[in-house]
């Protein structure tokens, strides 16, 4: 038996990646954005195809991802951010509410969005896999956008093929 297996196509040329970060623990935010950057630079998304924009916080990601998804311009999009423990229950909040509504986005509107949103202990957790998130989030927007206009070859090769049918 032979099956048809789709491996990761992580060739970003001629994707167009929408990008929102959250300004909240801006250092670590900020050093997510420029490892995601540079990877999708790496991958072949050109420059001009790539539109950012910041946001307040973690909360405030999915309305933005969700404006973005909406436009139909984006072939994926990918989420920036930190949520880094504290002493209150409010972490739990923002991370749950945060990746809820990340979720939700890519799944009303059937886009592939990376979740590069850091949930950490501490500070220095945060700096620590910033720049690898970061860079991690530009692979999986760029594979899942290629994965995803796979899959919709196969439902217009199937749709094509039931009109043949009827001939």
């Amino acid at each position: 038996m032979t099956l048809e297996v789709f491996n990761a196509d992580l060739d970003g040329d001629g994707l167009r990646i929408g990008v929102v970060q959250a300004r909240f623990n801006d250092a670590v935010c900020v050093a997510l954005r420029e490892a995601c950057l540079a990877e999708l630079l790496e991958l072949g998304v050109a420059e001009e195809d790539v539109f950012v924009c910041t946001v307040p916080g973690a909360l405030e990601l999915p309305l933005a991802l969700r404006k973005l998804a909406q436009t139909g311009e984006f072939d994926a999009l990918v989420a920036l951010g930190a949520v880094i423990r504290g002493e209150t229950y409010h972490f739990e909040v923002v991370s749950n509410e945060s990746a809820a509504g990340i979720t939700r986005v890519g799944l009303d509107f059937s886009i592939p969005i990376a979740n590069a949103v850091l949930t950490t202990e501490n500070d220095e957790q945060a700096q620590v896999r910033a720049a690898e998130k970061g860079a991690d989030a530009a692979r999986v927007a760029v594979e899942m956008a290629n994965l995803s206009a796979s899959i919709d070859t196969l439902s217009d090769a199937a749709n094509d093929d039931d009109i043949d049918d009827d001939d």
